[in-house]
């Protein structure tokens, strides 16, 4: 059995919630919890399949679907560990803001347009449809399964390390709480219910962390005060534009991490697929991306605010370096209740915005993982054809019950791991990138044939995974942080009063600089994080998705050029991205002129209709597609 971390103590010794914050953070999640409740109770009779179970019979209004999406990317993972990053190494990481909205022009122009005219139910079905492959599709089924069960542990964790630090509550305790009132209303209600529930939550995300914010930037003096202690501590950065792929964060490393981030979690995933087939149209699915850019650019930046904030506060008198707390991800958690547990039901507004995060998240993940494993791996057996949809219905009531539990053990081995943040992503990227490298080479490649698709595949996943464990094992993911201070810290005043005057004698007699208990920055200091050794296993964690996906369209690419690439005249345009298809075309023309001179037909205008087939759904997009 896991230990629990010791509670998060003060000058005065242990803190307690009041009574009052108990029951705000109680309502708070009774009602989230009744929303769900009540959305799957009224949707009962209407659910009698599992298209209703799933996607909610493709007629659900948009701004909730939009706020579903929101709440179930932005996850207690990125309350905690988005300000954690802020606070110990800058605010570099911001600029993945930046390229999140060139991840969203991607999904608007490149995934949705091919994926959600298609009408399919699971995502992977795409790769079945688009490389003729039964096989191909179970492996990047149980590649994106292995990745939820892995996140739905990150989500469970992250919060009960929060809860741990500001409540008697052990994280093991948090976590079977947390698991289990989550599976009983995605059992319940579906995708109804999760929807209707991620809404309440994001908004409870979203009050929870401005109150904070806001109230600490006051107590720390204001804006002006709080940007000028955070430049003197080094903490403001955003051009670092050193091209090396060895720094922690640089102005590409973190561009790439925002563009794969919204790419790989809107684009590509499983959950996310699910809330835009919760609508009709492609042109409703791109109003829902233009709800869910706002939220997600106003919750990210009020996430690295905080972070900024809690080091202003904290400038002296650093609690991780002091032992006050066990891990960084703490930090917020430990500001609410060392800063503002005066204010009377604050501490319990942000343990539930906390829990808020993790349930939408948790939710979203679990329903789409049994959503999964019925059409991918169930629902082919004749056994199960033979059902009849309540009975259906009720089999994948029965694997969202089961992924929830797995969930809750994954977060037992998490809780092992390091920091919360670096951890999602790099074991994530690497299990998550190669299935969307052949995403991405089927949409945009479309000479890629399935014995390039597997090979690529596999060649990815082998050297994604080497490259993560090597991380881990040999601490690549872990580089120093920004210096922190404890001088300010009341037990150590006496002994730094004692250093201080023995710094001033030893400066006087050496003339020389040297280093005290209490380290000072300056923005003239190189902000660079170097790792000692700069090996494989010390790239940045910001492009353990991107490689993976690299390697899977280079090698799928240049195999597939090797064994037959696929002809034009065998192309199913319904597949590729449009643009991608006439390039494709033109180069063919140009390359296989003698090919096609003795084919039926010299341009599109005469193809045969058999061979490329432009469904009315098809052109609707096209239209849309234009920006």
């Amino acid at each position: 059995m896991m230990e629990r971390l010791p509670a998060v103590v003060g000058n005065d010794g242990v803190f307690h919630l009041s009574l009052l914050d108990y029951l705000v953070f109680g309502i708070m999640l009774v009602a989230s919890i009744c929303v769900g409740l009540y959305s799957a109770l009224k949707a009962r009779g209407s659910v009698t399949t599992t298209m209703d179970f799933l996607l909610g019979g493709r007629h659900m209004p948009i701004l909730p679907v939009a706020l579903s999406l929101l709440g179930g990317v932005v996850s207690a993972l990125s309350i905690l560990g988005n300000s954690a990053e802020v606070y110990l190494h800058g605010t570099q990481l911001s600029i993945n803001l930046l390229g999140s909205i060139l991840g969203i022009m991607a999904v608007r122009n490149l995934t949705l347009p091919v994926l959600n005219q298609l009408d399919l139910v699971s995502m992977m079905q795409y790769v079945e449809l688009r490389f003729n492959s039964m096989l191909l599709r179970k492996m990047v089924s149980m590649c994106h399964l292995l990745f939820m069960l892995v996140y739905l542990g990150i989500c469970l964790y992250a919060p009960s390390l929060a809860t741990s630090s500001i409540t008697s509550l052990p994280i093991w305790a948090s976590i079977i709480s947390m698991g289990l009132m989550c599976t009983i209303y995605i059992t319940l209600g579906g995708v109804k219910a999760v929807v209707y529930t991620d809404v309440i939550q994001t908004l409870l995300m979203l009050g929870g962390v401005v109150v904070v914010a806001v109230y600490s930037c006051i107590q720390v003096g204001g804006l002006q005060t709080m940007w000028d202690i955070s430049y003197q501590g080094g903490r403001i950065q955003f051009f670092n534009m050193d091209p090396s792929p060895f720094v922690r964060h640089t102005f590409w490393s973190t561009l790439a991490l925002g563009c794969y981030f919204t790419l790989s979690t809107v684009g590509l995933s499983q959950s996310q697929f699910q809330r835009f087939s919760c609508v009709k149209t492609v042109h409703q699915c791109k109003w829902i991306l233009k709800f869910f850019t706002v939220g997600l650019l106003l919750l990210w930046g009020l996430f690295y605010f905080s972070g900024l904030v809690a080091y202003a506060i904290y400038k002296d008198c650093d609690p991780l370096t002091s032992g006050r707390i066990e891990k960084g991800d703490q930090i917020i958690p430990y500001l609410v209740m060392d800063k503002l547990s005066h204010l009377p039901g604050l501490a319990g507004l942000f343990l539930a915005a906390v829990y808020g995060g993790v349930l939408s998240s948790m939710s979203s993940q679990a329903n789409s993982a049994a959503c999964l494993v019925w059409e991918d791996f169930l629902k082919e057996y004749t056994y199960f054809q033979h059902f009849s949809d309540t009975a259906a219905t009720n089999v994948v009531r029965a694997l969202s019950a089961i992924a929830g539990l797995l969930g809750m053990c994954l977060a037992f081995l998490v809780a092992q791991l390091g920091q919360i943040f670096t951890v999602a992503y790099s074991i994530c990227g690497a299990l998550k990138g190669p299935v969307e490298g052949l995403f991405l080479a089927g949409i945009c490649m479309p000479w890629t044939n399935k014995k390039g698709a597997i090979v690529g595949l596999m060649v990815s996943l082998i050297t994604s995974m080497w490259l993560v464990i090597g991380k881990l094992i040999h601490g690549g993911g872990s580089p120093p942080n920004l210096p922190l201070s404890t001088e300010g810290c009341p037990e150590n005043m006496e002994h730094f009063n004692t250093t201080l005057t023995i710094f001033n004698n030893l400066t006087s007699i050496t003339n020389t600089s040297i280093t005290t208990i209490t380290t000072t920055w300056s923005p003239e200091t190189s902000l660079m994080d170097k790792p000692i050794s700069n090996t494989l296993y010390h790239i940045s964690y910001c492009y353990s998705g991107v490689v993976p996906i690299i390697i899977t369209m280079v090698v799928s690419g240049v195999v597939s050029l090797c064994t037959g690439p696929v002809p034009p005249s065998a192309m199913d345009e319904r597949m590729v991205n449009l643009m991608c298809a006439r390039l494709y075309r033109h180069v063919w023309k140009h390359l296989k002129a003698d090919d096609f001179a003795r084919s039926d037909w010299k341009d599109e205008e005469t193809a045969p209709t058999s061979l490329i087939t432009v469904t009315t759904p098809m052109t609707e997009s096209e239209d849309n597609v234009k920006m």
